[in-house]
């Protein structure tokens, strides 16, 4: 070949790979057997060549656009209604993709840290559920796990159709919410599922929203410590390949054994010292990079970056939020943590206020210390407060569902049923009881406290919950049990109780005048008052006394 044929022919090769490139393509959010919101209008998005016109069909629509200078493009679908029938969803540019078994449903996102990653095969019930799991219209998109110091533009992920295969690393929490909602419903249900045991509320923000008025000085510190920490281990690679070396020796050489000692420890329940490796596993030089596989990302937003953003603006109805462990210890400053997070995925989405459902979280852990110096309850009363205050959310209360031997209580069902039963009331505007009593408010009269409510529904009884670990005694329902008055003195007394037309009466031979009352204000608080619909009542206090600090606390 001559010199100008082989000049000839390297331009063409360069032409074709350049194109290449540049073919049209989108998130791999869209994909076959993807869910569709239903009523609403469509975004579709992805990247092309410069100025190439792209078109995208389904059902009966289709709309053209033209990508913008940057190669990147976006258009609207007009509102649809669901439907089962599976359908194909065709976009053109230079090239043409096209996506199969697309149907039109319901989509929400399921969040948080590991008792909404807890899967299906996990929870009390898996053998049953994972029998009867066969519905190729309920779907979820699990998110795979990733960091990143920036918002990215895609993620991993796949759609898959539920059956007992599958299922059984669904998240037990969203799959019992979207079963429900598919027999309530009769339509398509998907789950977007993107959850991190073990993260902070902190690590699911955007950089803007920690640093929104009031900001977050502690974690935007923590952010630039990690910021520089991560761009010197970019400035010396020779450290992240040095990690990884180790890090795949440790996993040959330590890990089998470790696991092992560990799996016969679980098993065990033992109370004996918890096992450790024969040496350390090695830790990840950039704390914004993947962690440590026993390790969990603590860098505020890398998750967010990574595992929320390149979702945003794929159409959904709501999202549900299970989260706050990590958080068990900051409950006051979740106040503002957590409706500052709802506000930033609303404001990513560009789609209005969205419904948000909040769990609140169940009984765990043995309370050794004096009542007033227990974590969890000031966590608690942050997510009731967000509910209470925050536009279009809602709360699910579970502190009956709880296990105090494990942070990981098994019972999911009534999780997911709680939070069907809030979408529901909020969102499909079914006229049912969906939460339990709500406090309202106290009048003391002398040595008694007269306690009324909001959500009564058809009345107030003492019952059991719906679901017990192993090993935990039950309660009694012969008496009332979690109330505490207190007087001018400030010191707590549990509270006899009765129940009295539309209120509670509570009085404590501790307390002659009392002046503040509270209900299930421990970590694993021992309660039993519900509504005649099964549904609990929330933990409340009437004062607003700040969180004392406990001498020596650690």
């Amino acid at each position: 070949m001559s010199r100008l044929g082989s000049a000839l022919a390297a331009i063409v090769a360069f032409a074709v790979v350049g194109r290449s490139i540049a073919v049209v393509r989108l998130p791999r959010i869209f994909a076959d057997h993807m869910i569709l919101q239903s009523g609403q209008p469509l975004p579709i998005w992805g990247w092309a060549e410069p100025r190439e016109k792209i078109t995208v069909r389904f059902a009966d629509q289709q709309k053209s656009t033209v990508a913008d200078s940057t190669g990147q493009w976006e258009l609207k679908l007009d509102p649809l209604a669901a439907t089962a029938a599976p359908r194909e969803l065709i976009v053109r540019g230079s090239n043409t993709v096209t996506f199969t078994d697309v149907v039109v449903g319901e989509v929400w996102i399921a969040s948080g840290q590991s008792n909404m990653a807890l899967p299906v095969f996990a929870a009390h019930n898996a053998t049953e559920t994972l029998a009867a799991a066969n519905d190729p219209l309920l779907r979820f998109f699990t998110v795979q796990h990733a960091t990143a110091a920036e918002p990215q533009t895609d993620l991993g992920g796949k759609w898959e159709l539920a059956n007992p295969a599958s299922a059984k690393n669904f998240s037990a929490a969203a799959y019992f919410f979207a079963r429900e909602l598919r027999a309530k419903l009769a339509c398509p249900v998907a789950i977007l599922h993107s959850s991190w045991g073990g993260t902070s509320a902190q690590t699911w923000l955007s950089l803007d929203a920690l640093r929104k008025n009031p900001p977050f000085t502690a974690h935007l510190k923590q952010w630039e410590e990690a910021l520089a920490q991560h761009r010197a281990v970019l400035a010396d690679p020779a450290r992240a390949v040095t990690y990884k070396q180790d890090l795949k020796q440790w996993q040959k050489d330590v890990a089998p054994a470790f696991n092992s000692m560990m799996k016969d420890y679980n098993a065990a329940n033992s109370p004996g010292p918890k096992p450790v490796p024969a040496r350390p596993e090695p830790i990840n030089p950039d704390p914004i990079g993947m962690p440590s596989p026993s390790a969990r990302p603590s860098v505020p937003s890398v998750i967010y970056n990574a595992q929320i953003a390149p979702l945003a603006p794929y159409a959904i109805r709501g999202a549900l939020w299970y989260q706050g462990e990590a958080n068990g210890a900051a409950g006051v400053e979740y106040r503002t943590l957590l409706p500052r997070l709802i506000g930033d995925w609303r404001a990513r989405w560009g789609q209005g206020d969205f419904p948000f459902l909040i769990v609140q979280l169940p009984g765990w852990n043995h309370d050794t210390r004096a009542a007033e110096f227990h974590d969890w309850p000031w966590l608690r009363e942050a997510q009731a407060l967000t509910a209470q205050h925050v536009p279009h959310t809602a709360l699910a209360v579970t502190i009956d569902l709880g296990n105090p031997n494990d942070v990981h209580p098994k019972d999911k069902l009534d999780v997911g049923h709680r939070l069907a039963l809030l979408a529901r009331r909020l969102v499909y505007g079914e006229l049912i009881v969906a939460s339990g009593p709500v406090f309202r408010g106290v009048t003391f009269d002398g040595p008694s406290a007269r306690i009324t409510f909001d959500e009564a529904g058809f009345g107030f009884a003492i019952s059991e919950a719906p679901w017990r670990a192993d090993g935990v005694v039950p309660l009694p329902t012969d008496r009332l049990l979690g109330f505490a008055l207190a007087g001018p003195d400030r010191e707590w007394h549990d509270a006899d109780g009765r129940i009295e037309g539309d209120g509670v009466i509570i009085s404590s031979s501790a307390v002659t005048a009392p002046v503040a009352v509270r209900y299930a204000w421990a970590n694993s608080p021992r309660c039993n008052l519900y509504n005649r619909d099964g549904l609990p009542v929330a933990p409340f206090r009437s004062d607003d006394w700040p969180l004392p600090t406990l001498p020596n606390k650690k």
